[in-house]
């Protein structure tokens, strides 16, 4: 069952397509890695996606309803959660306070948010930390906050945006568990990403962006041997 689905979307800004006549689905319970060189538009189809620009043509559904146009706090509601490039956590706040945050929009009270934050630190490696201030956390275990908060929006479909930047293979590695036990527990996710390892052990499916446009949608192994996919990215431009 396809839960969420782009449709023919574009997106400009100021006469520059960022987005052109984009189209993917993204099945329930699947993982489906966005990827492309940068300045591709993965990020803009992301904010799309989320409510942060409305696209300028173009459909987006989230278990069949229309979710284009909605807000940013609508879209988290009808059940998308996602992560941002640049992670800032309320650095006054501890581990935990930031994700209580989170658990608040689904969980009214306090006491079961506090639980409900707890049990997905204890899942995301974080537990140790939840009493330390989140400004004391490196940028790995930043990361790690950043999708600890965007679980605790309790999300159907959660939307990864280079999470694993910056991380050493072995936290990659930590990550990809996290993400694959996630994904068994029935959770849709669609990440962009730049760590290939990362890639090619989560993703069912790539969808491929360049210029704004796709130019591959298939499994793993079919786009690492795409022509175009070769010449305009993994010959150059993904980390190994």
């Amino acid at each position: 069952m396809t839960l969420l689905s782009v449709e023919s979307v574009s997106k400009s800004f100021r006469g520059l397509r960022a987005v052109a006549d984009a189209s993917f689905d993204v099945e329930e319970g699947g993982i489906v890695a966005l990827i492309g060189p940068n300045g591709a538009g993965k990020t803009t189809i992301f904010n799309v996606i989320a409510g942060v620009y409305a696209p300028d043509s173009g459909s987006i559904r989230l278990g069949g309803q229309r979710i284009h146009g909605l807000r940013p706090h609508q879209v988290c509601a009808a059940g998308i959660g996602r992560t941002f490039q640049v992670v800032k956590p309320f650095a006054g706040l501890t581990v935990l306070d930031n994700v209580i945050v989170g658990a608040l929009k689904r969980e009214p009270r306090v006491a079961h948010a506090r639980r409900d934050a707890l049990g997905i630190l204890e899942r995301i490696g974080l537990a140790a930390r939840s009493g330390q201030p989140a400004a004391s956390l490196t940028l790995p275990d930043r990361k790690r906050l950043e999708v600890a908060r965007a679980l605790a929006t309790r999300p159907r479909l959660l939307l990864l945006d280079e999470v694993m930047a910056g991380m050493r293979p072995t936290e990659c590695d930590r990550m990809v568990e996290v993400f694959q036990a996630l994904s068994r527990d029935g959770l849709t996710i669609l990440l962009i990403e730049h760590v290939m390892r990362a890639v090619m052990a989560l993703a069912q499916r790539v969808v491929v962006l360049n210029h704004g446009q796709i130019i591959a949608n298939g499994t793993p192994a079919e786009v690492v041997r795409d022509a175009a996919v070769l010449e305009c990215y993994l010959g150059e431009e993904a980390e190994v």
